[in-house]
């Protein structure tokens, strides 16, 4: 593959993950996908694909850096509203940082791969489906309210995305919403939880492929994090408006969609 071959594909990567990280469609399935149809596989390659996930948390650094840095100076300064939304973001990253530790050898390497993303893909965009129509009425509508028990119990609907293509976001927001969360206290609380969560994911990453990474894979990886950081941007800022008028459920057709054109792919053109 040419050096232009590899940083075309390294932008549309990062496109795609920018795109898809926040919006509950697994941003981790369609970069699988993708990869598939690329030829953009191998343990280097994987190692790409946990680094750029990094600008897509860094466009929540900044979209959110007022209220972050407020819940910071809260902390050094006593503020019972900053330690309770600390204490839920943390209980909500527990399950998906003690059951990933456990099972991340097994999830790599029996779950990554296309039929299982596109399966999930399609199963998920259902239960979006049936989840919209069993929302009770909003109960909770801040993160510094919530009770320990239900930020616990979202953490452990953030688990069932371990699966590629269930989607962090979706299962987060979907779970949330169904414990009576509004929806815009659960979109942002799944942007939250996704700091600590993907920050850990890439670093435990990290620490286990160290001898995969490169030198001259630095290049590629500078650029798909740009990439991803700079339209993950666009989607933070837009996503919540946009709930907020259409609900989840275009989400969920564009997955049975995507889910499906990839199966019938994998079936009949892939090798």
């Amino acid at each position: 593959m040419t050096d232009l071959a590899q940083y075309l594909d390294a932008v549309l990567l990062g496109l795609l993950e920018g795109l898809t990280e926040f919006i509950p469609v697994s941003s981790t399935g369609h970069l699988i996908l993708l990869g598939e149809m690329l030829g953009f596989k191998g343990q280097a390659e994987d190692l790409f694909k946990v680094v750029i996930q990094l600008g897509a948390i860094l466009a929540i650094l900044l979209v959110y850096f007022q209220k972050l840095w407020s819940v910071v100076r809260g902390l050094v300064q006593g503020n019972g509203e900053s330690y309770r939304f600390t204490a839920a973001i943390l209980l909500a990253f527990l399950p998906a940082a003690v059951i990933g530790v456990f099972a991340h050898s097994y999830i790599k390497s029996v779950l990554f791969n296309p039929t299982v993303v596109s399966v999930a893909l399609i199963t998920g965009g259902i239960a979006i489906l049936l989840a919209e129509r069993l929302v009770p009425k909003p109960q909770h509508f801040a993160v510094e309210a919530f009770p320990p028990k239900l930020s616990l119990s979202i953490g452990f609907a953030q688990c069932l995305a371990m699966i590629p293509g269930v989607s962090r976001s979706g299962a987060t927001i979907i779970g949330a919403l169904l414990m009576g969360v509004e929806r815009k206290a659960a979109a942002e609380f799944s942007f939250f939880v996704a700091i600590p969560t993907m920050l850990g994911a890439a670093t435990y990453d990290l620490y286990k492929n160290r001898d995969v990474l490169q030198v001259d894979s630095v290049g590629m990886i500078a650029v798909g994090f740009i990439v991803a950081f700079l339209s993950a941007l666009l989607v933070v800022r837009w996503l919540v408006a946009f709930v907020g008028r259409h609900g989840f459920a275009p989400f969920a057709w564009y997955r049975i969609a995507i889910g499906s054109i990839m199966l019938a792919w994998l079936t009949f053109f892939a090798g």
